[in-house]
């Protein structure tokens, strides 16, 4: 049997939108381990949002910050950041503008005074958009949504991945990408005028970079290579590899392309699709 390697995105594939992995998501994982074949956590995630839960599940290694971050068996492949001037241009700019904003470094989210506030409505919005009942978020601050939160931290650094700020208008995306040239402009939490948040990271970086230059650290082959996401994000991911599998609650541009659409996350969507297609 040939040895497999498995790409997983986190949010809405491994994990539901309520932060909660279904045991048969763990136990799909375990096996597929035990089978031999090699794991990835392949997510916009930085390292410090990856919460003990996630790592205790097991895996051979991680791709963050999707794809400014590679790391195999705790060996750090590829780690590509912001440049300090250019962080501190944009804590400045987003400052002035008046955008709460968290900073994402493998050491930690570091928050701007106002975001707790601010992100309360938003990411309650957000996960209710995700399929979370009413009820579930009526009390939910940001930190429980965002593990790795940090308030009062060092806001001018040299270790960031990326950054997310709260959009008042999708204006403020806009004029992003042109005050910020040298670095990717993006939206998340809705689509185009309907995003809550805007995020700016490392040019010229993808899910799916990052897998080619784990493969060759791995020298490993691309056909062996197996990816499921629910994101418009991880559709290159799923394009770079052999068979790209989409969750039943992705969305509609992904499950378009996939190879295999299987059941959503809750609904056993990762353990059914390991078993259908045999690494299990």
């Amino acid at each position: 049997m040939t040895r497999k390697i498995i790409f997983l995105d986190v949010d809405g594939t491994l994990i539901d939108y309520d932060n909660h992995i279904p045991d048969s998501a763990v136990l799909a994982i375990r096996k597929a381990r035990e089978k031999g074949h090699l794991v990835y956590v392949c997510t916009g995630r930085s390292k410090a949002e990856m919460s003990p839960e996630i790592w205790d599940i097991g895996f051979d290694g991680m791709i963050g910050g999707n794809g400014s971050y590679v790391e195999h068996e705790g060996q750090v492949i590829l780690h590509q950041l912001i440049p300090r001037d250019v962080a501190k241009r944009l804590v400045d700019w987003l400052q002035e503008r008046g955008l709460e904003f968290y900073l994402e470094s493998n050491n930690g989210l570091f928050a701007s005074r106002g975001f707790r506030e601010a992100a309360r409505p938003v990411l309650r919005t957000y996960v209710l958009g995700k399929g979370a009942k009413p009820e579930e978020v009526v009390n939910m601050e940001a930190e429980e949504a965002l593990h790795g939160l940090v308030y009062g931290g060092e806001l001018y650094r040299d270790d960031l991945n990326k950054v997310s700020f709260i959009l008042k208008s999708y204006q403020d995306h806009l004029d992003s990408k042109v005050a910020f040239p040298e670095l990717k402009a993006g939206t998340w939490g809705g689509k185009e005028e309907h995003a809550l948040f805007g995020d700016l990271g490392v040019k010229d970086i993808t899910k799916a970079h990052a897998i080619e230059v784990l493969l060759k650290h791995l020298d490993a082959d691309r056909a062996d290579t197996l990816a499921f996401g629910d994101a418009k994000v991880d559709i290159p991911m799923l394009d770079y590899c052999q068979v790209g599998v989409a969750m039943g609650n992705g969305g509609a541009e992904i499950k378009a392309m996939a190879d295999l659409v299987t059941d959503s996350v809750s609904q056993d969507g990762l353990y059914k699709a390991f078993e259908k297609l045999e690494l299990i």
